[in-house]
Order: C-alpha cells, then sequence, then structure tokens
C-alpha cells in the first residue's frame, strides 16, 4: 500500500500539478515545501523517475547513514534523490551507485539539508501517510460487528428452525430442528418394484414361507375359517447374495398393501433418542395404513445381543443407544398396546447375534433360511438371468450349474453378465460357453496373466505341477470330477490351476469318509510329487506351500477332530480338540503327552498319502508326460479331453496287463 501510494503522488507533478506542502514540522521549525515549475519537463521527468524508484525501494535497500555522511554525499554529488517522512524524522537518500540509505533526522536538521539539496540541485519529495479507504474501514468495522454477535445469529437461527416446525419441528417427536427424530423410511402404498414371485428362483422353501404371508394378506377369510392368524414377522436369514432382499422386493410387489423398507444403519445416530424416536415414527406410519408390510434390512445393526447384568451390550454402557432402539423395536412389535394389522420383514446375514427376545414367536414367528441354491437351484436362477441374453445353441445352462458349485443367485447373476461383456468385448452376438468359462475362471480364480508365459522352463515346470494333481483325481475312484486344467496364471497368485468340481451329494451332505479324505491328501501331493519325479529332490520349488498347507490342516482333523486315528489313540474315537483347532484363545483338551500322540498319527497319515502318491505317478508316468505336453502345447485342457486321455491309457496300461487306477 505504501509504494503505490509513493508512485501516485510522486507522479503527480510530472501531470501538471503543483504539490504544495502543508508545512512539515520537526519540533517548531518549518520545512521548505517542494514547488515544481510545470513548465519545466526535465524536472517532471525526473520527479516521476523518483516515485518509481521510491516504489521499488525496498527491494533495493542498503545499510543506513548518519546524517553526516549524508551531507557529505550531498556535496560530493553521490546522491542522486531524497525522499522525506512525513513526520519530517527520517528520510531515504537514493545513492548514484544504486542504493537507498534510511537517515535518521535530529530536529532542524530537515532546514540544513533542504538547502544542501538545492545547491547541488537534489530532487527531493515528501510522502505523506497513506489515507485509509473509507470504504474499507467502513466494511471492516461492520465484519468485526458480525464476528462479534455470531454465535448470537446461530443460536436465533436454530431456535427459529425449531420453532417454524414441520416434519421435525416442535411438534414432532423430538422437537429438534432438521426432522433429526423422524424415520427416513418413505411408505409405498401401492409399491412398483418390478420384481414378483416369478423372478425368484433357487430357494423354494423361503419363497412359499413368505407365498403364505402374501396369500393371507389376499384372502384372509380362508384362514381364519380355520382359527389361523397372519404371522407377525419374519427373518429372513443366510448368506450373502442368497436373495434376501430380491424376496422382500417380491413380497412388496405382490402383497397389493402399503410396503415400508428401511435399513437397520438408519435407526443408528450420534443423538441419543434418535433411534428409538424413528422406530416409533416408523410403526406410527405404519399402524396408520394398516395392514401394512415394514421391511428392515441388515437388522443386526440395532438387533444384536444385548448385555447381560454386567451392562454394555453391543458396544456400549446399560444405557447404550442401540439398546434403546431395540426395545422400542420389542415394543413396537408385541408390547403392552399391540401391534395389529403390521407385519414385519427382516434380513440379515448374521442370525447367530440377534437378541432371543426379538426372534421368539409373537414377534418374529417364523425364521426364514435363504441358503445357497443346488444344482436345481443354480439352474433356476441361470434360467431367470439369461432373460434377454442370446445364448448360443450349445451352450447348456445344466453344465454351468453344475460347474458353480458355491454360487449364491447374486454370483450367479455376476456371471452371466460378465459373460455378456466378454461377448461384446469380442464382438461376438451371442454368448457362448468360451465366455462363460472366461467368466467362472476370472470369479473364482481371478483374471488371467501374461507374465511369465514367454519362459519354456516356467511353463514345463507349471505344467507337470498341474498334470501332476489331475492325474491323482483322474485315478482316484470316487474322487471329484476333474473339470479343467490350465497353466496360464493368474491375479490370485496362482501360477495354474486344476479345477475339481465335487458332487452335489457330497457338497450338501457335509459328509466325507475316509477313504475319500485320504484321497484328497494323496490328490494335494500330486503336484509336489510330480515335480520330484522330473526334476529330482533338489530342484523341488516352493509351488506347492498351499497344496501342504492343506495336506497338514486335513490331516490334523482326521486324528484330532474326527477319531480316524483311534487304533493308536485309545481304541475309541475321540475329538481332542474343538473345530478352530488349538490355537491361541481355544481350549485344549488332550495333555501335552497326548498332542504328541496326535502329531505322530498325522503324520503316519501324510506319510501314507505321500507313498500312494508317488507309487499312483511312477506307474501312471506316460500319462504325466502327456498331459505335461498336451498342457504346454494347448495351456488348457478340460473334462472331455481330460476324460478320453485317462480312457486310453488305461486301455494301454490294461494290455500290458497293469492296473492304472488306485484305491
Amino acid at each position: 500500500m505504501r509504494c503505490t501510494t509513493l508512485v501516485l503522488l510522486a507522479a503527480a507533478p510530472a501531470l501538471g500539478y503543483q504539490m504544495a506542502s502543508p508545512g512539515l514540522r520537526a519540533g517548531a521549525i518549518r520545512r521548505p515545501a517542494l514547488k515544481m515549475a510545470a513548465s519545466d519537463a526535465s524536472k517532471h521527468l525526473v520527479a516521476a523517475a523518483l516515485a518509481a524508484t521510491i516504489s521499488a525501494s525496498a527491494a533495493s535497500a542498503a545499510e543506513p547513514w548518519a546524517y553526516s555522511t549524508l551531507l557529505d554525499k550531498v556535496k560530493t554529488d553521490e546522491v542522486s534523490k531524497v525522499a522525506f517522512s512525513d513526520d519530517g524524522t527520517k528520510v531515504v537518500a537514493f545513492g548514484t551507485d544504486g542504493g537507498d540509505h534510511q537517515v535518521q533526522l535530529f530536529p532542524g536538521g530537515d532546514d540544513e539539508l533542504v538547502k544542501a539539496l538545492r545547491v547541488h540541485q537534489v530532487q527531493f519529495a515528501v510522502v505523506p501517510k497513506p489515507e485509509e479507504n473509507p470504504v474499507v474501514a467502513a466494511l471492516g468495522g461492520i465484519g468485526g460487528l458480525l464476528i462479534n454477535f455470531l454465535p448470537l445469529f446461530l443460536l436465533i437461527g436454530l431456535n427459529i428452525l425449531a420453532s417454524r416446525g414441520g416434519p421435525g419441528g416442535a411438534g414432532g417427536p423430538m422437537g429438534g430442528p432438521g426432522a433429526i427424530g423422524k424415520s427416513k423410511a418413505q411408505i409405498q402404498m401401492e409399491p412398483q418394484t418390478g420384481v414378483t414371485f416369478l423372478d425368484v428362483a433357487g430357494c423354494d422353501g423361503s419363497k412359499q414361507e413368505l407365498t403364505e404371508i402374501v396369500n393371507f394378506l389376499k384372502n384372509p377369510a380362508k384362514y381364519s375359517a380355520l382359527g389361523a392368524k397372519i404371522p407377525r414377522g419374519a427373518v429372513m436369514e443366510g448368506p450373502p447374495g442368497t436373495g434376501k432382499t430380491l424376496l422382500a422386493r417380491a413380497v412388496a410387489g405382490e402383497a397389493g398393501v402399503p410396503f415400508i423398507s428401511a435399513s437397520g444403519s438408519e435407526f443408528v445416530e450420534m443423538f441419543v433418542g434418535v433411534g428409538a424416536s424413528r422406530v416409533r415414527d416408523l410403526f406410527g406410519q405404519a399402524k396408520k395404513n394398516a395392514p401394512c408390510i415394514v421391511f428392515i434390512d441388515e437388522i443386526d445393526a440395532i438387533g444384536g445381543q444385548r448385555a447381560g447384568a454386567g451392562g454394555g451390550g453391543m458396544g456400549g454402557g446399560g444405557n447404550d443407544e442401540r439398546e434403546q432402539t431395540l426395545n422400542q423395536i420389542l415394543t413396537e412389535m408385541d408390547g403392552f398396546e399391540g401391534n395389529s394389522g403390521v407385519i414385519v420383514l427382516a434380513a440379515t446375514n448374521r442370525a447367530d447375534i440377534l437378541d432371543s427376545a426379538l426372534l421368539r414367536p409373537g414377534r418374529f414367528d417364523r425364521r426364514v433360511p435363504v441358503d445357497l441354491p443346488d444344482v436345481k437351484g443354480r439352474r433356476e436362477i441361470l434360467g431367470v438371468h439369461a432373460r434377454g441374453k442370446p445364448l448360443a445353441d450349445e451352450l447348456d445352462l445344466s453344465i454351468i450349474a453344475k460347474r458353480t458349485t458355491g454360487f449364491s443367485g447374486a454370483s450367479l447373476a455376476n456371471l452371466l453378465n460378465e459373460a455378456a461383456i466378454v461377448a461384446a468385448r469380442t464382438n461376438k452376438t451371442e454368448i457362448s460357453y468360451t465366455e462363460v468359462d472366461y467368466a467362472i475362471d476370472r470369479v473364482t480364480v481371478g483374471l488371467q496373466k501374461t507374465t511369465g508365459m514367454i519362459y519354456p522352463d516356467r511353463q514345463k515346470l507349471v505344467a507337470y505341477h498341474e498334470a501332476g494333481h489331475a492325474v491323482m483325481g483322474l485315478l482316484t475312484p470316487d474322487y471329484d470330477m476333474v473339470t479343467k486344467v490350465t497353466l496360464i496364471p493368474r491375479t490370485n497368485g496362482a501360477g495354474g490351476f486344476t479345477l475339481f468340481t465335487p458332487s452335489e451329494e457330497r457338497l450338501e451332505s457335509g459328509m466325507y469318509t475316509k477313504r475319500y479324505l485320504e484321497a484328497q491328501l494323496a490328490v494335494a501331493l500330486g503336484g509336489r510329487m510330480a515335480e520330484e519325479l522330473v526334476y529330482g529332490e533338489d530342484e523341488v520349488t516352493t509351488g506347492a506351500s498351499n497344496d501342504l498347507q492343506q495336506v497338514r490342516s486335513i490331516a490334523r482333523r482326521m486324528v484330532a477332530q474326527w477319531g480316524f486315528a483311534m487304533d493308536a489313540l485309545g481304541g475309541a474315537p475321540t475329538a481332542w480338540e474343538t473345530p478352530n483347532g488349538n490355537g491361541l484363545m481355544q481350549p485344549r483338551a488332550a495333555s501335552p503327552v497326548m498332542e504328541a500322540a496326535l502329531d505322530v498319527e498325522v503324520q503316519k497319515i501324510v506319510e501314507k498319502a505321500y507313498f500312494k502318491c508317488k507309487e499312483c505317478l511312477t506307474t501312471n508316468r506316460a500319462l504325466l508326460d502327456k498331459l505335461a505336453m498336451d498342457l504346454i502345447e494347448k495351456e488348457t485342457i478340460d473334462y472331455d479331453e481330460l476324460a478320453k486321455m485317462r480312457d486310453d491309457h488305461c486301455s494301454t496300461m490294461a494290455e500290458k496287463g497293469i492296473q492304472a487306477q488306485f484305491v
């Protein structure tokens, strides 16, 4: 601001004006005013140059001078310009060397200095103090006043919001601003979800449970004639992606009554009492429009098990906000006033943590399990999601259903969508098995990688490793089907993989025989054994690390949990550890002596599987080599080729009188 003012004031004479100094005072001494004739053009230019130099003085400041030094410099013509301060106590002298020097004046010294400057024709001027802009000063005062009263304005504004009512005004449940105590759920008088029970497949039992509720709402006389009462609530429980929310949307689309949808997290806020208030408001809306269906998704967010006498349930104290919300839900569903005409549907994948009072009959009369679909259910789900997708004639959805063991409904929907995207990427007009197979591999084992495929040694190593697994699976009776073998690396870290598809019966029952588990150990050791046979024990790699971890886990559970070594451990089957093992924070049922005995039996089981695997691969080395060479050439071999290769090999071995398959 100071430099800008200097430029304007000093440049004024150059424009034809005269600067009449009002009289600079230093004590009682009057300093002569600087006057410039308008006709003196050369002096005008000097004054303008003086102003420009003064504006940049801060950038070229030099060491200060004494007053006597300034006089000496003026007399020797080493000073080009001088600027006086408005109070007459300081000057800035601009030397011919380009530097500017500050000089402190004493009272009366300015008169002597002015005379010397006139004698030696040195330009000088007075720099007045910059005047403050009145507009800026006024705004500054108003701004300060507003800042001082800002807290008061905020309090007044909040009070106005609270007093104006509206959805969350003084008449609302919380009486606070912004409808904080009101439920965020919106009631749908005629829900248009676009989903009916025809769009739900793979969970016939669950659908039947909810269909009865819908039929009861549409035809209550049929049930009332038999003295039946409509269920007050049903909680759907199951793994993620199995269709719990989809079932709720189907109920909303077919029930023909008002429908309210909410999430458990909507009732949780930082303010105490908000959750309970929103529950009251939600059920208040539902009762006004009874009969009505209320759907609460992820109810475990507020319905977790409450604490015992010690307090602190659900991560808080005895007066936890979530406990208050849960208590309000319990009261609304089946309290003293009852709950006529409101049916509550809920969904969760954590039914084990729900409070027992919430699950009792009278509140949630029905617990509807929504499990992973079986092969028939997967086929139906694939049919639903295949609508509107052009499928190739050779694509059999039944085969896809068999390959997708353990897939949920959401996973199957994503599978067909990925296949459609891959088909569009390759400019195809229909979806074939190639795209579906690519999508299955992407979902299960990750994307394909191209790194490492240019190294022949690496390809050969992976080919023999995976061929070892595949040969053991192909030659083991009553074992899982070897669906696919590939040496293409994946993003999950696998250098290649062998895909085994278990039977639906074995997967659903969850029961495995001792023979099957021993075969599983031998198959898991197939990759490591193939490396030993081809490269020798000194060249075995770490590629079988995951396989060996699987072998240890299965063998340990066979001995310590499933009683498959009872002959050496007392003659009777006993579980010596829990299903979670004997790790940290787990109870120990075995003494140190028994632990040592368990380790010995585990080692025996593993050794038996190891030598069985070695004998099988050594006897069938020809099949191992052929499969490895074909993998190097084709990179991927599917079930049909594998089965043909196995049958041809078994025929050749039978002609030689050698048994190819091992029991």
